[in-house]
């Protein structure tokens, strides 16, 4: 299976045709949910599409190894391309443009994290797409929020962020002054054992109704 075909298969399709487009680049996202529920997989299917469309992406992890993340990318990759085969060269481009970094939230702030980004960039690694896993809002300052906005602004890069936060409300999902910094709010809830996708806000709208969820066997989007 060819690497274009992935990225037309990919489960981000069902919540881009949802979410008016999805997520531009330039913008910062936010991912939401009780432990448990599958926001690093969401997380992950975001950042696979940012792979499978040929493009570097950096996964920041602050609550998981190394080895775990890359478990994970290797599972959705494997459910996405179930039943086809996977060409040698498209795993390879996958696994050279995606770059894994784990940090300690406690000794090392977003800002530092936009400072490691910078230094990829100086280093010639052209990222255009960033997942960061695990953020505590309660360790987190608006300037850190707003230091990865802007990054996200001035390289046109595209970023996701998830967070635990158990209300559903979009008020509830950031403290005050932090929410206004995403342009997209998602958040996952469980209903009828089910994991359901609630778009809460993208650019300006706030509106949407979807029938999105998470597959209970593959955790992938789906819109069935």
């Amino acid at each position: 299976m060819a690497k274009q075909e992935l990225f037309e298969k990919s489960p981000v399709r069902a919540f881009d045709a949802v979410a008016n487009g999805g997520l531009k680049s330039g913008e910062l996202g936010l991912i939401t949910a009780k432990k448990g529920l599958g926001k690093t997989a969401v997380l992950v299917q975001f950042g696979m599409d940012t792979l499978l469309n040929g493009k570097q992406l950096v996964h920041v992890s602050f609550d998981q190894h190394s080895s775990n993340v890359i478990v994970w990318y290797d599972g959705i990759l494997n459910e996405i391309s179930k039943k086809k085969t996977i060409s040698a060269e498209a795993k390879d481009l996958i696994v050279r443009n995606r770059t894994i970094l784990n940090f300690n939230q406690d000794n090392f702030n977003l800002e530092k994290v936009v400072n490691t980004l910078n230094a990829l960039k100086a280093g010639g690694i052209a990222v255009s797409g960033v997942v960061i896993d695990g953020v505590d809002f309660a360790k987190a300052k608006e300037a850190d929020i707003q230091a990865v906005a802007s990054y996200a602004k001035a390289t046109k890069t595209k970023v996701w962020i998830s967070s635990t936060v158990a209300g559903d409300k979009l008020e509830e999902q950031a403290p005050k002054a932090i929410l206004p910094y995403f342009a997209g709010v998602v958040h996952l809830s469980s209903k009828a054992s089910t994991t359901v996708m609630t778009i809460l806000k993208m650019g300006k709208a706030t509106d949407f109704e979807s029938t999105l969820k998470l597959d209970p066997k593959t955790l992938l989007i789906t819109a069935k």
